[in-house]
């Protein structure tokens, strides 16, 4: 089960990334009236200002967005949880076997293995989350930016 999550996980990751890369890159405008580079320019400037107040998107910013915070406290807990609940497996086995003590360590050890895994299984999660929200809303600002630029007589691709 936690295979399947693994490679499903991924797959996601990839995907969007995949998809980032295409959606991330500005349409080109090309002037099909005969404008100058200057005109050009210009149109840029001001389609570019019309597209940020229109969507509230500035892709300055949103394409630097902070990173997840990464280290030891990541994860919600599941380190701790994962260790409590394999100590508590691992005292009962071990009761079972004779040694409770030594069963409920060798359980938070593996607990805190487990919860390890979970939280960057977790973490992934996150980031290609955050990945497709970026990349949806610079897909809504450029799609603004290509209708300002065609309404001043350029051809977008």
């Amino acid at each position: 089960m936690n295979a399947k999550r693994l490679r499903a996980g991924c797959a996601i990751v990839i995907a969007v990334m995949a998809l980032d890369a295409v959606a991330q890159s500005k349409p080109i405008a090309y002037p099909s009236k005969g404008q100058s580079a200057q005109q050009q320019q210009s149109d840029d400037g001001a389609c570019y200002s019309w597209a940020k107040s229109n969507t509230g998107i500035d892709p300055a910013t949103a394409s630097a967005a902070p990173p997840p915070q990464g280290g030891p406290a990541v994860g919600g807990g599941e380190r701790v949880g994962g260790a409590a609940r394999g100590a508590a497996g691992g005292a009962v086995i071990g009761a079972i076997a004779g040694d409770a003590g030594k069963g409920a360590a060798i359980g938070a050890a593996t607990g805190t293995m487990a919860g390890g895994m979970r939280a960057r299984q977790n973490k992934r999660a996150q980031e290609a989350n955050t990945q497709a929200q970026s990349q949806g809303a610079m897909s809504t600002y450029y799609r603004a930016w290509a209708a300002c630029m065609q309404g001043r007589g350029y051809s977008i691709q």
